[in-house]
């Protein structure tokens, strides 16, 4: 868990994010219990109510299971649902908005291809 949280965003929303991430960079596995809502609300001193948001939403994609009595886990297609999800949202997001301004500036499809397939220099700083 992230030692603070951002105050310009609803936190149930960055404890959902952070479930997500952790199930994406493998640090939470298909089958393992995630932390409970009190144990989110004590470590963040927020109400467990704003915490059981975040975690019911992953259970209403299949994300998470409840497990009565035992806690969340995570299910066995949650990495693949997530990156379905963030798939869809990277085209949206990215794809879409590039294609569009590439159609503004008079790039075509080869010339937009290039530039993607383009090396950049790596900044070690």
């Amino acid at each position: 868990m992230k030692n603070s949280l951002d105050e310009n965003k609803p936190i149930f929303l960055q404890i959902k994010e952070q479930l997500e991430d952790s199930i994406m960079n493998d640090s939470i596995q298909a089958g393992e219990r995630v932390p409970s809502t009190n144990e989110f609300a004590a470590f963040y001193k927020i109400n467990p109510a704003t915490a059981a948001k975040g975690i019911n939403e992953l259970v209403n994609e299949a994300i998470l299971v409840k497990r009565r009595g035992v806690g969340m886990f995570v299910t066995e297609d949650a990495k693949e649902i997530l990156i379905e999800k963030r798939r869809k949202t990277f085209y949206e997001n990215y794809m879409l908005p590039l294609k569009n301004e590439a159609r503004k500036l008079r790039i075509g499809e080869k010339e937009l291809l290039e530039m993607v397939e383009r090396e950049e220099p790596v900044d070690e700083n």
